[in-house]
């Protein structure tokens, strides 16, 4: 770990503020959120936050908007306050790509959350594309949630509805991360001591199953280029992937 002179210290403390607080309600009645806050993400291009409000609730938040509300309204509760919530999903098809809040009840424990976004370009891995139900475009922009039971359910961001519900995990799935080239490959890292490859261009597919962890698999990364996976779990190793 990094070490630095005292005055060093300081000046880095005093460069970094709280620009605001997001808390969750409390519902002690119907358990769906109100417990630990496990899990935090950004959309890929700034637009979206999602946030895991400790339960099985997620919700997704405007970050320019939400930033705004933080400016003027003060720190805490950006996106609870009264007289400052965030304008939600309007079904008018002017509204589909204008940022707006949604709450989303996952089911079960959310564990971990991944956006992902595509670009027409990167087609599938799948010969009979044509076939598939979800044509993604480039204005598409997805938010996967791992969850306590294997689970796997993916979000369209825009709407707030539910398109894929991927189910090959028997345990719970800690970590989630997409390619960065925008080809819609998600991988999945779960206690079942599993990583999975999956193609969401592809309905979902299950591409690969990767079983290089001899204990729980914690978490996972894709290197730029998307051609390597990196994983760490409970033992003492980081394994390495060739996924092209």
């Amino acid at each position: 770990m990094a070490s630095f002179p005292p005055s060093v210290n300081e000046k880095l403390i005093a460069r970094s503020r709280t620009v605001g607080e997001l808390l969750a309600p409390t519902s002690p009645f119907d358990k769906k959120c109100g417990r630990e806050n496990w899990t935090v993400a950004f959309a890929p291009d700034g637009s979206y936050l999602a946030w895991s409000q400790g339960h099985r609730i997620v919700k997704l938040v405007p970050w320019a908007q939400c930033l705004n509300n933080f400016l003027l309204h003060g720190t805490k509760n950006g996106t609870n306050a009264a007289g400052t919530r965030l304008p939600r999903h309007s079904s008018e098809g002017s509204q589909k790509n204008k940022p707006c809040e949604h709450v989303i009840d996952c089911g079960d424990i959310v564990w971990s959350l991944a956006f992902g976004s595509s670009v027409p370009e990167k087609q599938s891995r799948c010969v009979n594309i044509e076939w598939h139900r979800f044509k993604f475009g480039q204005d598409q922009l997805l938010l996967a949630t791992g969850l306590n039971n294997g689970r796997i359910k993916i979000w369209d961001v825009y709407t707030g509805k539910l398109l894929l519900n991927l189910m090959d995990h028997t345990e719970v799935v800690r970590d989630l991360t997409f390619a960065p080239d925008g080809s819609l490959i998600l991988v999945s890292a779960s206690r079942d001591k599993t990583l999975r490859v999956w193609d969401l261009k592809d309905d979902g597919n299950m591409m690969k199953v990767l079983r290089g962890h001899p204990n729980w698999v914690y978490g996972c990364a894709f290197s730029p280029d998307s051609s390597i996976l990196c994983s760490v779990g409970a033992s003492k190793a980081v394994v390495a992937a060739i996924l092209v």
